[in-house]
């Protein structure tokens, strides 16, 4: 629908709820480098001004800024009370008769007068739910409110103001009288300041009514269910057990048992059956990727130097000979002409490591440079070119029955910043997969949206090995389990299916620049990047031909040349 600020705003939003989502940071990163796109786009559009408060007081708290902590923390409770105002008068309303067919709902004056008060009731009690949620979570934040006073009672400790510690620890105690890690942070504030002063300190007076209400509501509630049978699951945990009728809370104990030992049952039979399914579906789709794949690569000079079964794994392939010692040379020329820093990412140098920067250009911006005169047009052409090349080659070895679209192109130069390597730990690109969103603590890759699921086919052509680290490398699903590894050079390419059967990722870059051209393709034609079709047109019109001059050679089927040394 070509409204990128929008989706720029729903990315954001997604993003809130799960930061750690690999899939949505990648389309936020593309969104920021789009033209017409914002900062101020960036929006999340169910924010709630209370949670929104409460994570930015958390956010300072954690990077040791007392101050501004407390600052946002104070007005999280504040925005707290007034959404907590308007969700219990929300609750004022007429009796909601839940699948009663109003004409059909018979019940005599105290039992109308009972049920419609306990609706009420449970509704307001639920608001501690409704507040404490947050989109995209499965569970609300528990002891969301009791939360903010943990964290003011350190903030203000801090910050050096023992009578607020001190509030905000005794009012924290309301809710958990028994904190045993609170109670000796209490006494060390009251020693600190003395007894005499500590004493008269006494909770926040707005906490109290709060608490003292919601334990009234409780009791009611509880003593409903108990005599009338009228369900309510309280949303606390600090309630104390007095509140809770004897016999109730034997009864909710047998069921809890009961219901945690269905759950692991059910649970530990559906993880046998999806670990069943998961390896059979493996084995056929690996069998039938092996069986097809070793077409002609059709180019004189490249040649396959290691296929699936070298690199442990299916729909893989290494060739070399793609490029010749110049035409590599050219391109890393183009590349420190053409490139900006950060391209992609919205001039972030350092999108996906500090200890590296990140320099890039596309097809159709490197062929813009080249009609302005700003770089060789010639070396642009060429770039173009390698990419129609790679593509026909991976079209052709995988013997796939429909084309290959561009997804997407990208010439990019990983530099290590010297100074950074140091006790570096990291990684130069995290393991991932290109066309779902790997969960690596679960072992599976879920492909649907946000994650680019149309892709396809993915491929990187190296233009140098002169730089120390930033090997190539396969794993299982785990991000952990190494299958093999492929060491960069000059005109070698690594091609492989998008699907969660490639997992892979780069090694860290200690020294130099590492500099190849990252290539997704898809087989669904409406999925086709906007700029390949764009510099298709260009090179058609600065050259006469769509598809640039590397026509394929027709040759037998590539002999296979497993190089040991490189797994």
């Amino acid at each position: 629908m070509n409204r990128p600020a929008q989706a720029a705003a729903a990315a954001h939003t997604f993003f809130v709820a799960n930061p750690g989502h690999q899939e949505m940071r990648q389309n936020l990163e593309y969104y920021q480098a789009m033209v017409g796109v914002r900062e101020e786009d960036f929006t999340d559009l169910e924010a709630k001004p209370h949670l929104s408060e409460f994570r930015l007081g958390v956010r300072f708290y954690t990077e040791e800024q007392p101050a501004a902590a407390i600052l946002h923390l104070e007005k999280a409770l504040e925005e707290y009370f007034v959404a907590d105002a308007e969700c219990r008068a929300l609750c004022e309303g007429p009796y909601d008769y839940e699948g009663y067919n109003y004409l059909e709902y018979n019940a005599d004056l105290f039992q109308a007068i009972t049920d419609h008060s306990m609706q009420v009731l449970s509704c307001k009690q639920g608001c501690v739910t409704e507040l404490a949620s947050q989109p995209g979570r499965e569970k609300p934040l528990e002891d969301f409110l009791p939360s903010h006073f943990n964290y003011l009672q350190f903030a203000y400790y801090n910050s050096g103001n023992y009578e607020k510690a001190i509030e905000c620890a005794k009012t924290y105690l309301l809710f958990f009288p028994h904190d045993e890690v609170m109670n000796q942070n209490l006494a060390y504030y009251t020693a600190v300041l003395g007894e005499n002063l500590a004493r008269p300190i006494q909770p926040r007076e707005e906490i109290q009514v709060y608490r003292q209400r919601s334990l009234m509501e409780k009791e009611l509630l509880f003593f409903s269910y108990d005599v009338f049978g009228i369900p309510f699951v309280d949303p606390d945990t600090w309630t104390p057990e007095e509140v809770i009728p004897k016999r109730l809370r034997e009864k909710q104990k047998a069921e809890r048992e009961t219901a945690a030992r269905i759950s692991e049952e059910i649970g530990n039979l559906m993880k046998e059956i999806e670990t069943l399914v998961e390896e059979k579906a493996k084995e056929s789709a690996d069998m039938s990727k092996f069986i097809r794949e070793g077409g002609p690569l059709g180019y004189e000079g490249a040649s396959v130097t290691m296929n699936s079964k070298a690199l442990n794994g299916s729909q893989r392939v290494v060739v070399d000979g793609v490029l010749s010692a110049e035409e590599c040379r050219e391109l890393q020329r183009l590349t420190n002409a053409a490139a900006s820093a950060g391209d992609g990412y919205r001039g972030k140098t350092s999108p996906h490591t500090p200890s590296e920067t990140f320099y890039g250009v596309t097809v159709l911006k490197a062929l813009k440079l080249g009609q302005e005169g700003k770089v060789p047009l010639r070396s642009a052409h060429l770039y173009y070119n390698v990419t129609e090349k790679v593509r026909r080659m991976m079209e052709s070895y995988f013997r796939l029955e429909a084309p290959l679209h561009f997804s997407y192109s990208h010439l990019v130069c990983r530099t290590a910043i010297d100074e950074k390597q140091e006790g570096r730990s990291d990684n130069s690109h995290e393991v991932h997969v290109d066309n779902c969103i790997l969960n690596a603590e679960a072992l599976v890759c879920v492909k649907e949206p946000p994650a680019y699921t149309f892709r396809d086919y993915s491929a990187i052509l190296y233009l140098n090995g002169d730089f120390e680290g930033g090997a190539f490398y396969f794993t299982e699903l785990d991000a952990k389990t190494q299958t093999a590894e492929v060491q960069p050079q000059c005109g070698r390419a690594v091609g492989f299916s998008s699907g969660s059967e490639n997992p892979h990722g780069v090694k860290a870059v200690t020294k130099g620049q590492r500099c190849a051209i990252a290539l997704w393709f898809t087989l669904d034609p409406r999925h086709s990047e906007r700029e390949r079709v764009q510099a298709d047109d260009l090179v058609k019109m600065l050259f006469g031909t769509e598809e640039g001059d590397l026509e394929p050679e027709q040759e037998p089927p590539a002999a296979v040349v497993v190089a040991k040394d490189e797994l």
